[in-house]
């Protein structure tokens, strides 16, 4: 039998790459969360972390043990809210930025809504801009949004991504001439990060596809009509990171964070903090 707090403990630190960034997340001290991390590489015979002065990855066992700790905690939340009897009701506005549609996201709103039957969630898909001031605005209840990383204490941060340019591999860009932007439509994090980075080096660019959804980007990209600003963790299996390559200028990082309407019900609002938390949405399917 794994121990579900000592799960939790890892996964937390396996998507804030760091102990330090776990107990802040969970409310415990550093040497809690190390703790807890030996004792479940005792549990199973296993390394599952890799510590170097870069920082916190996994090794391939910890990659599996996040799967395991997925599901075993999914089920332990399934099963105590059935024998509970304390079935979280109420109305759930929830609002997402475009492109967590291609994470684990959907998959989490299903098994909420079949663990929750009696919340009312109401989804609205947007950019984080126009989300975030809904929320502001009391219109919606719960966002999940992209930040730039640190640009604010606001909410609670899941995940934290580096935004790199992505194309189909075999693009080329002329000497010279302007770069090819696949582009939301404003008011849009990556589209401003893309026009600050090339001007702040130097480079002309213009724009060749401006889209409002992640499925129109995505399109664009397979085109090979132009490059496009994306978080790398969720850069689909047929598209590349071209950084590098093209000698495109170095872009921030964001954050993934919820923030929460502070004057609606709560009990909603957890119980999907919560779900998303414990689940580690932040990969591409």
């Amino acid at each position: 039998m794994l121990d579900p707090v000592l799960l939790r403990t890892f996964l937390a630190v396996a998507e804030t790459q760091s102990f330090t960034a776990a107990g802040v997340r969970l409310g415990i001290s550093q040497p809690t969360v190390s703790q807890h991390v030996r004792r479940l590489e005792a549990a199973v015979a296993r390394t599952l972390v890799a510590r170097d002065t870069r920082g916190v990855t996994l090794t391939d066992n910890g990659d599996a043990m996040a799967g395991f700790a997925r599901t075993i905690l999914a089920a332990h939340a399934t099963a105590d809210a059935y024998f509970s009897g304390a079935a979280t009701r109420g109305r759930l506005r929830f609002g997402a930025a475009d492109d967590l549609a291609i994470t684990q996201l959907p998959r989490i709103l299903r098994d909420f809504r079949r663990l929750h039957p009696q919340v009312n969630l109401e989804l609205t898909v947007n950019q984080s801009a126009p989300l975030l001031r809904r929320v502001h605005a009391g219109q919606l209840d719960l966002v999940f949004i992209k930040q730039t990383a640190g640009e604010s204490a606001e909410g609670t941060r899941v995940a934290t991504d580096q935004m790199v340019w992505m194309a189909q591999d075999g693009i080329a860009l002329e000497a010279g001439e302007p770069v090819p932007l696949i582009v939301y439509q404003a008011p849009s994090i990556s589209r401003q990060m893309a026009i600050d980075a090339l001007e702040a080096a130097g480079r002309t660019w213009r724009i060749t596809c401006n889209t409002r959804d992640v499925n129109g980007v995505l399109a664009a990209v397979r085109a090979g009509i132009g490059v496009a600003v994306f978080p790398h963790s969720l850069i689909p299996a047929d598209l590349v990171k071209v950084s590098q390559r093209l000698a495109l200028p170095d872009l921030p990082a964001v954050d993934y964070v919820l923030i929460a309407n502070p004057t609606t019900q709560r009990e909603p609002v957890d119980a999907l903090t919560n779900a998303i938390l414990s689940r580690g949405v932040i990969r591409a399917v």
